[in-house]
C-alpha cells in the first residue's frame, strides 16, 4: 500500500515538529533570521506553516491562511534568502530521519513556489 507524502511526514505531530525545527533553525540562520524575528506572531506563521504543509502533502487538515503570492508580496524575498529557507527545511528534514524521497518531493513542492515568494 502506497502511503501519502502527509503520512510519510508523520502526520499533523510530526509536520508540527518539522516546523518548529525549521523555524528554530531560520532563527539561528544570519541570511534570514532578521526577517523571522521581526515576522510578527511568530506562533501564527507555524501555525499556517502547519496548515499549509498538512493540507498540501494529503492530510485531512484545512489550510486557512492566505495564498503564497499575498502572504510574501512586498517583502522583497531575494533568491539568496529563498535558498537559506530551503537549506533551513531540509536541515530539519534530516534531524527528524526523514528518508531521501521524502526529502525530494518536498524540495520539488517547495520549489514549484518559489516564482510565488521571491520578489514578488
Amino acid at each position: 500500500m502506497t502511503t501519502t507524502l502527509y503520512e510519510r511526514l508523520g502526520r499533523a505531530e510530526g509536520i508540527k515538529r518539522l516546523v518548529d525545527d525549521a523555524v528554530d533553525a531560520h532563527l539561528s540562520n544570519p541570511l534570514v533570521k532578521t526577517r523571522f524575528e521581526n515576522a510578527g506572531n511568530i506562533e501564527h506563521a507555524k501555525r499556517m506553516s502547519v496548515e499549509f504543509f498538512c493540507a498540501g502533502s494529503g492530510g485531512p487538515e484545512t489550510y486557512s491562511g492566505r495564498d503564497m503570492k499575498t502572504t510574501h508580496k512586498g517583502m522583497n524575498i531575494s533568491e539568496q534568502e529563498f535558498i537559506a529557507v530551503v537549506d533551513d527545511i531540509l536541515g530539519a528534514m534530516d534531524k527528524n530521519g526523514l528518508d531521501e524521497t521524502v526529502k525530494q518531493k518536498v524540495l520539488a513542492i517547495l520549489y514549484s513556489l518559489k516564482g510565488e515568494i521571491i520578489r514578488v
